[in-house]
């Protein structure tokens, strides 16, 4: 078996270190790592589930030979989130149409509507519905989604979505075969188990408060947009992701609990009945989710032959910035392994006749 090896340069070599850096330095001259400049997106309003209106930003090449549709993580909007923006680049410049959306509860997204997020329980039909929105453009199938973080976990469940839309959205005029399948960077795999993790982490504890502060100020920046839809005493007891989906989030969604909410939206448990080609990129060092769940990501994808689960040592947190030495052993045009492996999958899915997996990493990761 071939394989895609992953090295980090030896400064960003410690998960943290890379999450750090890509968290809060990497974005700042981002443009000037690539040779693809932006594309002219086309703004639209989409429709999500539940009638839910959803802003993003689509730009479609001459001769598309395909389409990805993607989003970002827990916090931000399309205007600061680079990372999904770089790959939009690399993909546009590749080829692919483009579609990126800022999805519920961020940007202006949440500008047009007070709905919060779900971690996937209708986050996935929004994928697909977006997915059938684009198409009617002019992004042509095969249909690619990609999202990493929490966003990940919301592809992989627009991809459970997508199988069934034959029950549910026959009038989309979306088919089965439009959507390819799923490549995501850094899923949220199991919430629970990570955020227990994470906040008894020593350093946990302050990505937990990180994050933390831009949920409240997204909610803020809501409640600003949409006065009425909020109890101002709720916004003020958040202290913690916890809390923020005990206060705010639970209660719209009518569950009992946190840890009710988290089971339904459980990406482990998910994993098993995706039946379409998905690429997971995940790093046994990444320092906002738990370690154990390493073992039992790499046995979950094993029983799944759709599944192509590429585990490396390094990679931090939404990071994969690739040594120099990664990058001529590969023959990578940057330094943005993750992406670069994205992409790659997705061309060759794309110009075959049926999905064949390709090269594994076969690099072991810790237990």
């Amino acid at each position: 078996m071939n394989s895609t090896p992953y090295r980090a340069p030896w400064l960003l070599s410690n998960g943290l270190a890379m999450t750090l850096y890509a968290g809060l330095r990497a974005g700042a001259n981002w443009q000037r790592t690539i040779a693809e400049p932006e594309p002219v997106y086309q703004e639209k309003i989409f429709t999500g589930a539940q009638g839910v209106p959803i802003f993003g930003l689509v730009a479609i090449p001459e001769n598309p030979i395909g389409t990805i549709v993607g989003t970002y993580g827990i916090t931000g909007s399309l205007e600061d989130q680079w990372f999904l923006r770089l790959m939009a680049c690399k993909a546009y410049a590749r080829g692919y149409a483009v579609v990126i959306f800022d999805w519920r509860a961020h940007g202006k997204t949440a500008t047009l509507s007070p709905t919060l997020t779900s971690d996937g329980l209708y986050e996935g039909e929004d994928f697909v519905r977006i997915a059938a929105a684009a198409k009617q453009m002019g992004c042509p199938a095969p249909i690619w989604f990609t999202a990493f973080s929490l966003g990940g976990l919301l592809a992989l469940w627009g991809i459970k979505a997508a199988q069934t839309i034959e029950e549910w959205g026959a009038d989309l005029g979306l088919e089965d075969d439009d959507i390819g399948g799923c490549a995501v960077i850094c899923p949220a795999l199991d919430s629970l188990r990570s955020l227990n993790y994470l906040v008894n982490a020593p350093v946990g504890k302050y990505l937990e408060k990180a994050i933390t502060r831009n949920l409240k100020a997204l909610l803020q920046q809501i409640y600003q947009d949409h006065p009425n839809a909020f109890d101002p005493d709720a916004i003020q007891r958040v202290h913690g992701i916890r809390s923020f989906d005990q206060e705010i989030v639970v209660p719209r969604l009518g569950l009992s609990s946190v840890e009710e909410y988290y089971t339904l939206t459980n990406g482990l448990s998910l994993l098993p009945q995706i039946n379409k080609p998905t690429l997971i990129l995940y790093a046994a060092d990444d320092p906002l989710f738990d370690p154990a769940l390493v073992k039992e990501i790499r046995t979950t994808c094993a029983a799944n032959p759709v599944i192509d689960l590429r585990l490396t040592e390094q990679g931090g947190h939404v990071g994969y910035v690739s040594s120099a030495a990664c990058q001529r052993q590969i023959q990578d045009p940057d330094r943005w392994w993750a992406w670069n492996r994205v992409l790659d999958w997705c061309d060759r899915a794309s110009t075959a006749n049926q999905f064949v997996n390709p090269d594994i990493e076969s690099q072991q990761a810790h237990d």
